[in-house]
């Protein structure tokens, strides 16, 4: 037991003194919130200063449409009229489309049987965000008027058109109606699943890579002369493994000194807030471990059969598919957690970390289905660690030739 703790040690304190661990666990977060920054700004600010021209028959309707679209504080529109508009008045104005002068046009036509006849000319580069906006202002001008022509005045054809707001409600895990989290719901599955999935991979691909650079430097010659290849492979899970909970420890509470600081104020003033239930608090770190012990395990046998790190990237799709698989059903399990697509991917050893771990912060899933999954997951590692062991004896001690798979097939039969 000593030879495979001093192995965990001796890995540990490498990764977390190197350089790479204290950038990734700098610039990652960084990277992340910088991203999701542009993100934020680039969708507030995505009708902003649009130059848009109304060409319309009905000049009452025009100014009607240019008061809409003005009053929208979030579009930041500039809006010219034209009205009466002809024929060459609209050839005028698609030319300033080319020209750039404008960025779209919006034509409407009363001349057919009454019926207005509405198009919206833009630029090559499509903005349907623009569009719909336009369409949505174009109809409730038109209902206005038509409101009017029946005998209302304005001020009643406002207020009959005024929208209800619609507070949306769930049922919480005690059974009792609560506000729904909405975006907030979303965004604490979307975190959950990124911080299990790229510690798991980074740090299982880099236990691979290690393996090979120890191999070909042949640095085991030295360590298995005092260790056996188990307290090897062990040493090496537990250590890369200590690592990644520590970078993920780190950034949780960073994150909670940001959120609980003055700083964060503003940021967390509005109606989004994202909580963790002590259910989840207790998942997370465990199906932290028991998917990375499935991947480390998985890619260290692999590795011991490879030469080089070029070689290594041929079982890659081992681990980027199911995280894939995983990734691809979030929004469908966000609209529905208990569906059978769900419940199957949370038993499925290799995407149950990714899906299980969203699904209880979703609804509140039976104990049964969490020892399932998580018994799943431990028969899965015993196997896989079994598979690996026998190759990690082996492969680490051959040299100058890729194995086959009959090779392999003997590696595991003669350990």
């Amino acid at each position: 037991m000593r030879n495979f703790l001093l192995i965990a040690k001796r890995e540990y304190l490498q990764q977390v003194r190197g350089r790479a661990f204290k950038l990734s666990t700098v610039l990652l977060p960084l990277g992340i919130l910088a991203m999701l920054s542009a993100t934020y700004f680039t969708g507030r600010n995505a009708h902003g200063d649009r130059h848009i021209a109304i060409a319309s028959d009905s000049a009452a309707l025009a100014e009607d449409m240019r008061r809409q679209l003005l009053d929208d504080k979030s579009a930041h529109y500039i809006v010219d009229i034209v009205a009466p508009a002809t024929e060459a008045d609209l050839a005028a104005l698609r030319l300033q489309i080319r020209s750039k002068s404008v960025d779209g046009v919006m034509s409407i036509d009363h001349s057919i049987n009454g019926a207005p006849i509405a198009t919206y000319t833009e630029q090559s580069v499509l903005d349907y965000g623009t569009s719909g906006h336009l369409k949505y202002v174009l109809n409730r001008s038109l209902l206005q008027q038509r409101l009017a022509i029946s005998g209302l005045k304005p001020a009643e054809a406002e207020a009959l058109m005024k929208e209800v707001p619609v507070e949306t409600l769930e049922i919480d895990k005690q059974g009792k109606a609560a506000k729904s989290t909405g975006m907030a719901g979303f965004t604490k599955a979307m975190v959950m699943a990124f911080m299990l999935t790229m510690p798991i991979l980074l740090y299982g691909m880099d236990m691979a890579r290690s393996i090979i650079e120890e191999k070909s430097s042949r640095i085991f010659e030295v360590m298995l002369a005092v260790c056996s290849p188990e307290d090897l492979l062990t040493g090496k899970l537990l250590g890369v493994g200590a690592v990644g909970l520590t970078q993920v420890a780190i950034w949780v509470g960073a994150t909670a000194l940001l959120t609980g600081s003055a700083l964060a104020a503003p940021l967390l003033s509005g109606n989004f807030s994202i909580h963790f239930s002590v259910m989840e608090a207790i998942l997370f770190p465990l199906y932290y471990v028991l998917g990375f012990f499935l991947y480390s395990s998985l890619f260290s046998g692999f590795a011991s059969t490879c030469e080089t790190a070029q070689e290594l990237q041929m079982f890659m799709p081992a681990a980027i598919v199911p995280v894939w698989v995983s990734f691809a059903v979030l929004p469908f399990l966000l609209n529905n957690p208990d569906s059978v697509w769900a419940k199957v991917l949370s038993f499925i050893p290799f995407t149950s970390p990714f899906v299980m771990l969203p699904r209880v912060g979703l609804e509140a899933v039976p104990f049964w289905e969490l020892g399932v999954s998580v018994g799943l997951l431990v028969l899965s590692i015993w196997g896989t660690l079994w598979l690996s062991s026998r190759l990690y004896r082996v492969g680490i001690l051959m040299y100058g030739k890729r194995a086959t798979l009959p090779e392999i097939v003997r590696w595991i039969r003669y350990s």
